[in-house]
């Protein structure tokens, strides 16, 4: 028995991590409840019946708290699981803008609208090759391109649209936004102001393919419904309105942007050795870190940090509110400044931080969590992480219950569970009672309550402490201390990485198909570095609102920081391990994964051993969970063809009836400012398509020619996937792109196959034929559709013809020749264009099915109406992408032909 009076001994102290309880963290499990009413909500009853049960839920729950307490836990759920359901229910749909997109026919019209949006583009570097390897641009039925550099991106909330008729045209009043690309930098215009210019409006790209994003529902969500090109020459403004909070706030964040990007222009800057001088790529990872104008960044400056899992350090998120808000609270707090008039001012700051960076999802809930955890603790509350960001949870869902399968809120979430569930727990069950006992150091007085092995820590220091100044010098008396309290701030910080990428792993796998092997050390090397980069980058900033000249020091010693950090970064993102792509884990290893991470957060509470084995095992099965190859799904024993969607180009997925992977084209943009565009098909389509079937890695990859809508998206294909050879015919004379395609497959350990006319093999259970280019056959000019490798592939009686976008002329060689053989599917030439299709090619190929892979209202005609005529005619079944979306042909041995619809995102 303890004596009276006694002091307290460290076995009596409870334990450093209390068993998970639900009145620890209540707002938690209200959160997880109101998620739980939002996912029934979806596939339930309708809004007037939710509300009714609503109000009897909460009924309940009143009449439980205060006369039968012990059971008012399942009513107060049950109202949050109801409430939940309900703000599902009533939320307003996405407005889908139907009238405004019926205008998007084709025809040039007078648009009226208000400017809601002006963001300055960066100029992409543009291949010699940019006008001339596009022979169809200005083909029959095509529109007159908009030529240019794009200047600006202009987002008009629309007031009126021209009606157009034989007689008389009239402006109609019309609700939607459209998305104005201006190829001409004058003149300015500014967010507010009223505009008139001429348009012909064009419907944002669906790609009906498993696994794609869909960029116009996308587009939908910003209220933007039809996209636009155009030159500023007949552009008037009509009005010079006043400014929104909003268009204020963008162009206070615009002008931020341009300060910046001021710096990198400086012509004093030229007198500064390179390394510590800003260019324009840093300006724009300034921009992007300080204010969130991403805008200026380009695919090469993105790509590195992306594959080395750190792209967020770089553009405003949740990190840098905590980063800002813990930094200047802690300097407030070494100045005694009260704790309430600190967190007030803290918080005042980081709001308007948070207002500068464009106020978007992430940023609202870092800074709604760090404020409930403030506030609550300023008023004496105890509450933890968890329970603050079960109330941000809550109000972001009350607010926007579509949030809830937004990639950035679960990846929030799951930072806070990984750093609160995880960390936490295992920090106070292993070294933060060695790193407490650091407190009060001179305190001789307290090693008696402490644990002994940590006051025996305390001794060994102090001794250590005393004995380099007696040997070396007095002021090195306590640095054993700094150094104890630095190697534990090391292990905390691992410690915390280690439990972000275990739970990262699952939507870094779902939502971008990524295994970032090297995020780990990158992340853990980068993140202090980030926060003295933030302080210097906000330092710079202040600096040049003052003077240019008077920012030159800052500035300097903020670029040779960033600078240190790209090569750092380019030097691990070009390692081979840096980036492993994988498919999407599957629903069950989802739950499965999500299961392992909620046992582990329980089981790290409790003091059992058995508890903590089965909390390792837990945290190593969840990442296990999320990265599980799975079998890919194919049709054994046919020959299957899918025509992926890929708008107006090529991709077709080949797979043998032994599960051979044969990808024919990837797809691309198309028009002459092709090799300027931003959208990489490749991986925002092909891909995901190829990984929701679960394939990990292809076989082949065929480019049949060099145009960019067959092969924009083939290097992305070539990273992500990396197909073991690349099948192709001829290098034409005037194709960089496909110079620098084929140096990427020499990098990448690719076999480089080249073949012609006459040349047949067997691959994985098929016989392939090649029908043309000619052995004899070169282009020493621009690619041609002409070049296009034809071949035919054949699983005994059934077969497939894969024409690319060969033309008359070359159909008419492989008939002469006498190539061309009856085939059970043909997919159809050059998108159906007229130019394609011989008569007497058709009638030698005789197919039962045909596919024709298009682009919807392609500015083109294809297909054309002669050529589905003659398909009429020959009584061949056929099929478009335009309308079908992604179609898949299984054929049999035996010749026999079935589909089966692959589409997506309708």
């Amino acid at each position: 028995m303890q004596a009276v009076g006694a002091r307290k001994h460290w076995m009596d102290s409870p334990p450093a991590v209390d068993p998970p309880q639900l009145r620890q963290a209540p707002m938690l499990a209200a959160a997880l409840c109101f998620a739980a009413g939002d996912l029934i909500a979806r596939r339930w009853q309708p809004p007037a019946l939710l509300v009714t049960a609503l109000l009897l839920v909460l009924l309940l729950s009143v009449v439980s708290l205060c006369w039968v307490p012990q059971v008012a836990v399942v009513p107060v759920l049950a109202f949050w699981v109801a409430a939940g359901c309900t703000c599902a229910q009533i939320e307003k749909p996405i407005f889908r803008q139907p009238q405004l997109i019926s205008y998007a026919d084709g025809l040039s019209r007078s648009v009226r609208g208000r400017v809601v949006r002006v963001r300055e583009l960066a100029p992409e570097n543009s291949s010699p090759d940019q006008v001339n390897d596009q022979p169809w641009a200005l083909g029959p039925g095509a529109w007159e391109p908009i030529s240019g550099e794009p200047h600006r991106s202009v987002d008009l909330q629309v007031e009126a649209v021209e009606e157009v008729t034989p007689d008389v045209s009239t402006m109609r009043p019309v609700s939607g936004g459209i998305r104005v690309t201006l190829m001409n930098a004058a003149p300015v215009v500014s967010c507010g102001d009223v505009i008139e210019i001429p348009l012909r409006l064009r419907v944002p790209d669906t790609y009906r393919d498993p696994g794609a994003w869909s960029y116009s529902e996308y587009l939908l969500g910003q209220g933007i419904g039809t996209l636009a090109s155009a030159h500023t020459q007949h552009l008037r403004i009509v009005s010079h309105a006043s400014r929104t909070w909003s268009c204020q706030l963008a162009a206070a964040q615009s002008w931020a942007a341009t300060r910046l990007q001021s710096l990198s222009t400086y012509p004093a800057q030229s007198r500064t050795p390179a390394w510590m001088r800003l260019d324009h790529d840093d300006a724009a990872m300034l921009g992007a870190m300080l204010v969130g104008d991403r805008t200026q960044l380009t695919t090469d400056l993105r790509q590195g940090f992306e594959r080395t899992g750190t792209f967020h350090l770089f553009v405003v998120s949740g990190l840098h509110v905590v980063l800002l808000v813990g930094g200047l609270l802690w300097l407030l707090r070494k100045t005694r400044m009260p704790e309430g008039a600190a967190i007030g001012i803290t918080l005042s700051i980081g709001l308007i931080f948070a207002l500068l960076t464009g106020f978007g999802p992430p940023v609202q809930r870092a800074l709604g969590m760090t404020a409930a955890y403030l506030i609550a603790r300023w008023l004496g509350r105890d509450t933890g992480p968890m329970n603050a960001l079960g109330i941000a949870a809550v109000i972001i869902l009350v607010l926007d219950p579509r949030a809830l399968f937004e990639a950035s809120f679960q990846m929030t979430t799951l930072v806070i569970i990984a750093a609160a569930g995880l960390a936490r727990p295992v920090e106070a069950r292993s070294f933060q009672p060695h790193a407490r006992a650091l407190r009060d150091f001179d305190t001789i007085a307290l090693d008696a309550n402490i644990h002994p092995r940590a006051a025996q820590m305390r001794v060994r220091l102090r001794l250590f402490g005393s004995l380099l100044a007696t040997l070396i010098h007095p002021r090195l008396r306590r640095a054993p201390l700094w150094t104890a309290r630095a190697i534990f701030s090391f292990f905390a910080a691992v410690l915390f990485g280690i439990a972000v990428e275990l739970c990262m792993t699952l939507p870094m796998a779902s939502y971008f198909h990524r295994a970032t092997l090297l995020a780990l050390p990158t992340n853990l090397v980068l993140v202090p570095v980030i926060a003295v980069l933030l302080t210097l980058t906000i330092l710079t900033f202040c600096t040049s609102l003052i003077s240019l000249s008077v920012a030159r020091v800052p500035s300097a010693c903020t670029a040779a920081l960033i600078h240190l950090i790209r090569a750092v970064v380019n030097h691990m993102g070009h390692l081979s391990i840096a980036d492993m792509r994988i498919p999407a884990p599957s629903p069950q290893s989802i739950l499965l994964a999500c299961a392992a991470i909620a046992l582990a957060c329980g089981a790290l509470r409790l003091r059992s051993r058995l508890w903590l084995v089965a909390a390792c095992i837990a945290l190593i099965a969840a990442p296990v969970a999320a990265l599980w190859p799975r079998p890919p799904f194919v049709h054994h024993g046919v020959l299957e063809v899918t025509a992926i969607d890929v708008g107006q180009g090529d991709s077709l997925l080949v797979v043998s009836p032994d599960g051979g992977t044969l990808l024919v084209d990837a797809g691309g943009p198309v028009g002459p400012t092709a090799s300027n565009s931003r959208w990489d098909i490749g991986e925002e389509v092909v891909a995901p398509y190829i990984w929701s079937r679960y394939i990990r890695r292809l076989d082949v990859v065929m480019l049949t020619h060099a145009h960019s809508d067959h092969m924009g998206g083939m290097p992305a294909v070539l990273r992500d996937l990396r197909p073991r050879e690349l099948w192709i015919s001829i290098e034409p004379g005037e194709a960089p792109a496909m110079r620098a395609l084929l140096v990427e497959a020499d990098t990448l350990g690719i076999k480089v196959r080249r073949l012609h006319a006459g040349d047949g093999f067997d691959w994985r259970g098929l016989h392939a034929t090649v029908l043309s280019p000619e052995l004899g056959y070169s282009n020493p000019g621009a690619p041609r559709n002409d070049d296009s490798l034809v071949m035919r592939l054949a699983y005994c009686q059934g077969s497939v013809l894969l024409e690319g976008d060969a033309e008359w002329a070359s159909e008419v060689d492989m008939v002469l020749n006498h190539r061309v053989a009856q085939s059970t599917l043909l997919k159809v030439g050059h998108h159906g264009s007229k130019t394609s299709t011989a008569d007497a090619f058709l009638a030698a190929v005789s197919p039962h099915v045909a596919v024709i892979s298009v682009g919807t209202h392609n500015t083109f005609g294809h297909p054309r109406w002669e050529v589905l005529n003659k398909l009429e005619q020959a009584r061949v079944n056929t099929w478009r992408t335009d309308r079908e979306g992604a179609e898949t042909f299984l054929i049999s041995a035996d010749g026999g032909i079935s589909t089966l619809s692959a589409a997506s995102n309708p």
